[in-house]
């Protein structure tokens, strides 16, 4: 009688244990199910959609962010250089590239759970396609850091790690066939305060 109420609870223990498990690493996974990585830059096209997976939908439900339906918009994320380093908020980064089409776009840095950064001074904590000073051949270039930098600056603060959010709103190239045809702008470390 024991052994079968020992064995049972065991198995209870093992089977809640383990799916609950599961669901943790696949909700707290940065390239989990549903995602579309692009260089060092990651996307969840579907997560507005009626094709979106449920881990998608439980991932943006926890997080509390906004999902972009396919005519709204795509946000991507950055969470490494394109040197495969973590992004440090104590490091110098430069953004340069082109950029997809799109009606307008915006970028930050925000923290692990997609937090803004609250910005030095009395600075914007965002920089966006309005404002943005382009190179000759349209592309950009941003540098993101403690220290003021001439040029597009997003000024971050504090140590520890942070990720870059990219969000283009009105693109074509938030359906799902278009996405892995983009390319998106390289982050390159270009130093850490130490």
């Amino acid at each position: 009688m024991f052994r079968t109420l020992f064995l049972t609870v065991l198995v209870l223990v093992i089977a809640i244990g383990g799916g609950a498990g599961s669901v943790w690493l696949a909700l707290n996974a940065s390239e989990g199910i549903g995602a579309v990585a692009i260089g060092g830059w990651t996307a969840y096209p579907d997560v507005g959609t009626r094709n979106a997976d449920t881990y998608s939908k439980a991932r943006f439900a926890r997080e509390g962010g906004l999902a972009l339906g396919r005519a709204e918009g795509i946000a991507f994320a950055a969470q490494r250089d394109s040197g495969g380093a973590a992004l440090r908020r104590e490091c110098t980064y430069t953004i340069e590239g082109a950029l997809p089409s799109a009606r307008f776009w915006t970028i930050y840095a925000a923290d692990e759970q997609r937090i803004v950064l609250p910005p030095p001074t009395r600075r914007v904590p965002a920089l966006h396609s309005l404002e943005m000073l382009r190179t000759v051949d349209g592309a950009i270039k941003i540098t993101i850091s403690s220290h003021p930098a001439p040029g597009n600056w997003l000024g971050v603060t504090g140590k520890g790690p942070m990720q870059l959010v990219l969000t283009l709103y009105d693109t074509p190239s938030a359906t799902a066939a278009r996405v892995l045809e983009i390319e998106l702008p390289q982050v390159l470390r270009t130093g850490c305060d130490e």
